[in-house]
C-alpha cells in the first residue's frame, strides 16, 4: 500500500488529523492497534477549548457537539467554606464546551467512515522504518499478515506507551517528568450534576472535581493515595467523602447513585523533546501528559494537530517546508505553557503528603488572591479557555 500520510493511533488526535487532511486532498490511513468499540469504550475528559471547537467546526464534524454539548461561560472555585467564581467569558470573550471525549471520537469515526477513509483496526507490531529518508515506510501484521504502507509522512498519534516516541534514538530525545504523589479516583454515574458548571474544591481533606458528561450524566473525582485500588472504595464511601470536601451548599443539591463507571488515575506531567524526528511527528499522549487538572490533555492534542495540518498542508499545496520544519518548536512553545497551567492548578488545589504549615498558608494565601484579584482571574480565565493557537 502507499499513501501520503500514515497516522499511528485511531484516537481522537488520529481521526481529527485524518478527517482534515481529507478534507484538503491529502490521503491518509490510520492505524489501530485495538477495535473501535474499544477505543469507544476508554472514559476520558470532555471540556474542550476553543481550539478545539473549532477544529472540528474545520472538520465538518460539530454538528452534533453544538447540538449536545454545553457551553460553560465559568466555573466555581472552593476552598473551606469560601466559594467563588471564575468568569470566562467576562475576562476573555470565550468559553469552553462541554461535551465528553468519547463523543468527540464517535463523531470523527462517523465522519471518517461516511468518507470512506482508510482505517485499518487490530494493527500489531506496527513498526516505524527510514523515518529520516524521504522514502519513510509502516509495517505491521494484521490477522497474522504482514503489511506494508509507503508514504510522504508519519504522524505519531499512539500515545505514552506506542511505537512512536520511542522509535526516536535515545540519545536525539530528552524526556522531562514530574510524578505526583496522589491520584483522582474517579465515577460516572447516572445522576443530574450536582451544579451547572464545574467545581474544583480545595479542602483540608484533600481535592475534589464536580463535573458531568450531560444533564443525566455526572463525573466526580476524589484525590485518593497511590495505593488505593478502585475496590477499596465503596459507592457509599465515596459519595460520604465528596460530601465532606464540597461547600454544603453544594452537598445538600447532590444526587448520589451508582457508579457505572469508577477508575483511579495518577496525576504526571511529562514532555519529550523534540517532537519530530525526519518525517516523523509526534501528536498529544505519544509525546506529552498532564494532570487531569484543567482538562489539557485531549487539548494540547488538538493544537499538535493544528500545528501538523497546517505544515503538511502548506507542503503539499505549495511544496514550502517551512510549517513542517518548524512544528516541533511551535507544538512544544504551547505544550510547555499547558503544562505550566496543569502544575500551576494542581499545586494550588490538592494537599500534598510532605507539605507544611508554611505551604498550606500560602495556598490559602494564593487561592485569596485569586479571589480578590481581577488580574489573577484573567490569567487563569485565558489559559483554562485555551491559549492561541
Amino acid at each position: 500500500m502507499k499513501t501520503q500520510v500514515v497516522i499511528i493511533g485511531g484516537g481522537p488526535s488520529g481521526l481529527l488529523l485524518s478527517q482534515l487532511l481529507h478534507r484538503r486532498g491529502i490521503e491518509s490511513i490510520v492505524l489501530e492497534r485495538k477495535t473501535k468499540d474499544y477505543v469507544l469504550g476508554r472514559i476520558r475528559a470532555g471540556v474542550l477549548e476553543t481550539g478545539l471547537v473549532q477544529l472540528m467546526e474545520q472538520a465538518g464534524c460539530a454538528t452534533r457537539m453544538h447540538a449536545e454539548g454545553f457551553i460553560h461561560s465559568g466555573t466555581q472555585i472552593s476552598y473551606g467554606t469560601d466559594i467563588f467564581r471564575i468568569d470566562f467569558a467576562a475576562h476573555t470573550g470565550s468559553n469552553v464546551m462541554v461535551y465528553g471525549q468519547t463523543e468527540v471520537t464517535r463523531d470523527l469515526y462517523a465522519a471518517r467512515e461516511q468518507a470512506g477513509g482508510a482505517i485499518e483496526f487490530d494493527a500489531q507490531d506496527v513498526a516505524i522504518h527510514d523515518a529520516k529518508s524521504d522514502r519513510p515506510y509502516v509495517s505491521y501484521r494484521q490477522g497474522g499478515r504482514p503489511h506494508r504502507i509507503d508514504c510522504d509522512f508519519i504522524a505519531g498519534c499512539d500515545g505514552f506507551h506506542g511505537i512512536s516516541r520511542q522509535s526516536i534514538p535515545l540519545d536525539v530525545r530528552r524526556e522531562y517528568e514530574k510524578i505526583y504523589p496522589f491520584g483522582w479516583l474517579g465515577i460516572l454515574s447516572e445522576t443530574p450534576p450536582v451544579n451547572h458548571e464545574l467545581i474544583y474544591s480545595a479542602s483540608d481533606r484533600g481535592f475534589a472535581l464536580c463535573s458531568m458528561r450531560n444533564e443525566k450524566l455526572s463525573r466526580y473525582y476524589i484525590q485518593c493515595s497511590l495505593s488505593d485500588k478502585p475496590e477499596d472504595w465503596t459507592d457509599a464511601a465515596f459519595w460520604q467523602e465528596l460530601i465532606r470536601r464540597i461547600p454544603e451548599s453544594f452537598a445538600a443539591n447532590l444526587v448520589t447513585g451508582p457508579s457505572i463507571e469508577k477508575s483511579i488515575a495518577p496525576l504526571r506531567s511529562f514532555v519529550t523533546e523534540p517532537m519530530q524526528w525526519g518525517r516523523l511527528f509526534l501528536c498529544g499522549d505519544a509525546a506529552h501528559i498532564v494532570p487531569p487538572t484543567g482538562a489539557k490533555g485531549l487539548n494540547t492534542a488538538a493544537s499538535d494537530v493544528h500545528y501538523l495540518f497546517s505544515g503538511l498542508t502548506e507542503f503539499y499545496e505549495t511544496g514550502a517546508r517551512a510549517g513542517i520544519d518548524a512544528y516541533s518548536g511551535k507544538a512544544l512553545a504551547r505544550v510547555w505553557k499547558a503544562e505550566r497551567f496543569s502544575w500551576w492548578f494542581s499545586s494550588l488545589m490538592h494537599r500534598y503528603p510532605d507539605q507544611s504549615d508554611f505551604d498550606r498558608k500560602i495556598q490559602t494565601a494564593e487561592l485569596e488572591y485569586l479571589r480578590n484579584s481581577a488580574a489573577a482571574q484573567k490569567v487563569m480565565a485565558e489559559n483554562y479557555v485555551g491559549l492561541p493557537y
